[in-house]
């Protein structure tokens, strides 16, 4: 698979960084987040000024074989549909991305529909939806790889255009359910507990959902290599074994954009599983992240947890497409804002309080 070069943002700079901070025209610590956001986006950038050029969405759309066990109460046609409503500008991560000024950029990962030349959908198809994981891999290695360099490939096109910030979206009917594989196997967490209401599923039906995933489990742990191999073997085979193409491209994505240099706004539950999967094989990236929030859905907090985050908002959210992402925007913008134009006590000849 492609190599990444990721390493932690240099060190040098923070002792400047948080003395730039802790002398603006305020007792010190009392913004909070805003501060220590201000903090990160310096690291990111080695910058004591901060700056956030053209900031973008990349949504990755793929469908799902495991759909086929009747996990999600969701259409297959859904995706389809949701990726051409996207772009035509009524739909949740339209508006939002409208609002706050993201470029929309929707991509065909893996949809089953053949979406007609010139739409405004980026071709980055690799197949017509993943395998069902209940009885064997959703993807081949080689599709996987092709995954991870075609999402590498999107934020390659946004970073030209001058982007240093970017987040990640995903529309896929049933994709909460190879996210909570990933969530069980990458971070350690029982299955039972990752495993969620989804796009709605309750009662019988999440009863049902959760026998068809721990079958997956079971059938793949008796046919996989399972704990055969080292850990980044293993790390590949689950994200192979249960992964849907939207989510390795995102992954490509994230991993790219630290590569970069560049600040990923991470959203909800199966974003959150992609750049734990993405850790899993490059640590530094999460260096790069910003959590934008903790959503409904079972697991989220969870997963945060294992990864040490602290997400900016909570505001029961459970869309999906990026939506808290681009939401907690605007806070970072005050972050960056608050290093660049407030007085430092010096300046303003105000005497330093406490």
């Amino acid at each position: 698979m492609r190599e990444f070069n990721i390493t932690p943002p240099d060190e040098n700079i923070r002792e400047a960084l948080q003395s730039k901070i802790d002398n603006l025209t305020k007792p010190k610590g009392s913004l909070g987040m805003l501060e220590e956001l201000a903090l990160k986006v310096g690291m990111i950038q080695q910058s004591l000024s901060p700056v956030l050029r053209n900031p973008q969405h990349i949504l990755f759309g793929a469908d799902h074989g495991i759909l086929e066990e009747g996990v999600s109460c969701t259409p297959k046609e859904v995706t389809w549909q949701q990726m051409g409503h996207f772009l035509q500008g009524g739909a949740g991560i339209s508006f939002l991305c409208t609002q706050h000024g993201f470029g929309l950029n929707v991509v065909d990962s893996g949809v089953d529909f053949d979406f007609p030349a010139g739409c405004g959908i980026v071709d980055a198809k690799i197949r017509k939806g993943t395998r069902n994981f209940l009885h064997g891999p959703a993807m081949t290695a080689q599709e996987m790889e092709l995954a991870v360099e075609r999402g590498a490939e999107q934020v390659d096109k946004v970073y030209a255009q001058g982007c240093n910030i970017v987040c990640f979206g995903e529309m896929g009917a049933g994709n909460t359910s190879p996210s909570s594989m990933w969530m069980s196997y990458l971070g350690g967490i029982p299955l039972r507990e990752c495993i969620g209401a989804g796009s709605g599923v309750v009662g019988e039906a999440l009863k049902h959902k959760i026998e068809v995933l721990e079958a997956a489990a079971r059938n793949y742990e008796a046919k996989g290599e399972y704990l055969s191999g080292s850990r980044k073997e293993f790390v590949l085979e689950i994200i192979r074994w249960f992964g849907g193409y939207e989510m390795v491209m995102a992954v490509g994505g994230m991993l790219r954009a630290a590569e970069l240099g560049m600040t990923i706004l991470v959203d909800g539950f199966i974003m959150t599983n992609c750049i734990l999967a993405a850790r899993e094989l490059y640590p530094a990236v999460t260096d790069y992240a910003i959590y934008g929030h903790c959503g409904d859905e079972t697991g989220h907090r969870k997963v945060l947890d294992v990864l040490g985050a602290k997400p900016l908002l909570s505001l029961g959210l459970r869309l999906g497409e990026g939506s808290g992402a681009i939401c907690a925007y605007p806070i970072v913008v005050s972050a960056v804002k608050m290093i660049n134009e407030m007085d430092s006590f010096a300046a303003a000849a105000v005497k330093k309080y406490f």
